[in-house]
């Protein structure tokens, strides 16, 4: 099963990676690491693919350029490996019961760069797990956002992409949270009394979401207790085994 965590930076992607390998590995399943970082300099896993064999951005930085260039330009260099990438990521996936693929944190430098797309056009099959912060979600409109990005990587990547709200171990009310990203009808409601524009543009898109959007449902994880770990491997199992609509 082949698993790609997504998101912002500081969103918890390369810690919830670590940890949710190791999670899987004390239950008995093999497990194989990929770092797509070429800006990390320290990895709490051990990687059987990582990018930073071919180039860093520190290496880029230290020629001169600035870190949004420097990691543009590794991406760039990048570009003609994706199929060695590929070809050795689907005989670790092949050899594994789970391949784990940690994703830049530069988001803007997978979704929007021709190096992550053209690899994730080779894994169609892979599941994309979409982390986002507790700390985005200041308002009813947020909410909207967030599961309609989670849309977007869907439809830019060409996977199956579920949204998981990350660092919930730092959340007080996670059950009001719950409300609104569980049940986008309250979520709808709640926002048709919003009389701003940016309200108003979220009710209509979360009025389509049910129409629009593929059944699944919002994981709630933690790398520092584990919480909703038990989900995720449900998650994979449902979307592999096809027994599922991940709802």
């Amino acid at each position: 099963m082949i698993v790609a965590f997504v998101g912002t930076a500081g969103s918890g992607k390369t810690t919830l990676t670590a940890e949710f390998g190791r999670y899987l590995e004390e239950n008995g399943y093999t497990v194989e690491y990929v770092n797509l970082d070429t800006g990390v300099k320290k990895l709490p896993y051990r990687p059987s693919v990582d990018v930073r064999e071919d180039v860093t951005a520190w290496e880029l930085m230290e020629e001169g350029l600035g870190p949004n260039g420097a990691i543009v330009k590794s991406y760039d260099l990048l570009v003609p490996k994706v199929s060695d990438y590929s070809r050795r990521m689907r005989g670790l996936a092949e050899g594994s019961d789970y391949l784990l693929i940690d994703t830049p944190g530069q988001m803007e430098t997978f979704l929007f760069h021709e190096f992550g797309v053209s690899l994730m056009e080779d894994f169609p099959d892979a599941l994309s797990v979409y982390l986002f912060s507790p700390e985005i979600l200041r308002k009813p409109a947020d909410f909207c956002f967030a599961l309609f990005f989670g849309l977007m990587i869907d439809l830019r990547l060409g996977t199956t992409t579920v949204p998981a709200l990350s660092k919930v171990d730092t959340v007080d009310d996670l059950d009001e949270i719950r409300k609104y990203l569980d049940d986008v009808g309250y979520l709808t409601a709640r926002l048709k009394f919003e009389s701003s524009t940016q309200g108003l543009l979220a009710y209509r898109l979360c009025s389509s979401l049910p129409e629009i959007a593929p059944p699944t449902r919002v994981l709630y994880l933690s790398a520092k207790t584990r919480e909703g770990f038990e989900d995720l491997d449900t998650v994979a199992y449902e979307h592999y085994c096809t027994c599922g609509d991940l709802t």
